[in-house]
Order: C-alpha cells, then structure tokens, then sequence
C-alpha cells in the first residue's frame, strides 16, 4: 500500500504545477471557454494554499506524484500526475480520504465530476461510488462563481473503529 502523508507547504509550486498540468489534461476540453481561461497556474496555487490543511498526498518529499482534499461531506480535489497513472496512487488517496471523511461522522460522502470525464467516473464506480446524477455546481473563480455541469457520486461510508 502507498504512503499517503500530510502536505508540506513548500510542495505548494510543485502541486500547483500537478494540478494545472493534470486539470487542462483532461477537463480543458470539457469546460467552457471562459472557465478555462481563469485556470491559471496563479488560480491552482491560490486554490492550494488555502485547502493545505485538508489536502494530502502520495509521492517523494517535495515531489508528490498527486493529492486529496475533502471539505466537510465531499471528496474536493483529487488529481494524480499523468506519468503515475495506473500505478495505485489514486486508489490510495481515495481509500485515505474516505477513512478521514468516515472519521469525522460522514456517512454520505459525494464528489463532483466533470460531465464527461469517463475515465475518471469509471475509477469512482470501481472505488465503490455510484452516480446519483448531474448537477450545476457553482465553481470559485476569480471572476465570482462560474456554474460548470457536474456528475454527482456518492458514497455510503461506514467508521471504522
């Protein structure tokens, strides 16, 4: 099993990079226009910065390969490096994810997925989570909430003791 560990501050340029990277990756094409445009490195590292006591991660010190931040009842951001595809690095990051959420008394866990993302709704369906359907979230952006559509997944979560 890999290690998932707490973030350093100072791996926040690195994570920025990851998630920038990863983001315009894959959901660049499944976004519109004008919310691409505000997805900027700055954007991912102002985002970070503010999640970094919700947020852990697997990979090298100073190097991390991705990470995963929950907010109350939600699985938030979870984003892993292209080149650790298929290695567990996600697998691991949502098991610790939703050992911490269990923790906190969650017992409907959700996430949001990008209408669209197949690859990433085929992982949460093999992790357990079902799609209970789309939704428009509101997005934080500099220029104010930006509404995006949005597959809902949830999960029942049981604590562990």
């Amino acid at each position: 099993m890999m290690q998932v560990r707490p973030v350093d501050a100072d791996e926040v340029d690195h994570l920025a990079w990851l998630w920038h990277d990863a983001w315009h990756g894959w959901h660049a094409s499944l976004a519109p226009p004008e919310l691409v445009r505000l997805r900027t490195l700055p954007n991912f590292r102002d985002r970070l910065a503010v999640m970094l006591p919700d947020i852990r991660v697997v990979g090298p010190a100073g190097a991390p390969l991705g990470f995963c931040a929950v907010r109350a009842d939600e699985l938030y951001q979870l984003f892993v490096s292209p080149k650790a595809h298929g290695a567990g690095v996600a697998a691991a990051l949502i098991s610790d994810a939703e050992a911490r959420l269990a923790a906190c008394g969650v017992e409907l866990a959700w996430l949001a997925c990008a209408v669209g993302n197949a690859r990433a709704a085929r992982f949460y369906e093999k992790s357990g989570w079902r799609n209970a359907g789309t939704f428009v979230m509101m997005t934080d952006t500099s220029n104010g909430p930006f509404p995006v559509d949005q597959w809902r997944f949830e999960k029942r979560l049981t604590r562990s003791p």
